[in-house]
């Protein structure tokens, strides 16, 4: 049985690879967009940036906001992934 399966289900590998890549993308875009170190870095960059004037309170807030958002969503991601691990 299993070779025939194998063999009915051989058309659909290439599909099954791109699906995995395309996941795998997507991992690793996430990982990236909710990484804490990463975030604390861009924080340091728009505070400096603020104390430079390079930028006016509304923009501030609004990024910040944004980056504070994405730390909280990351660290939920974290914890959902370690109970689901262990």
């Amino acid at each position: 049985m299993g070779l025939i399966t194998g063999l009915v289900t051989l058309p659909l590998a290439p599909v099954r690879g791109v699906a995995w890549i395309a996941e795998k993308l997507a991992e690793e875009a996430e990982n990236e967009l909710y990484d804490e170190g990463r975030i604390t870095r861009e924080l340091a960059e728009l505070d400096e940036a603020y104390e430079r004037g390079e930028i006016g309170d509304d923009v501030y807030e609004a990024y910040a906001d944004e980056l504070l958002d994405r730390l909280e969503i990351g660290r939920q991601l974290e914890l959902e992934r370690s109970d689901l691990g262990g």
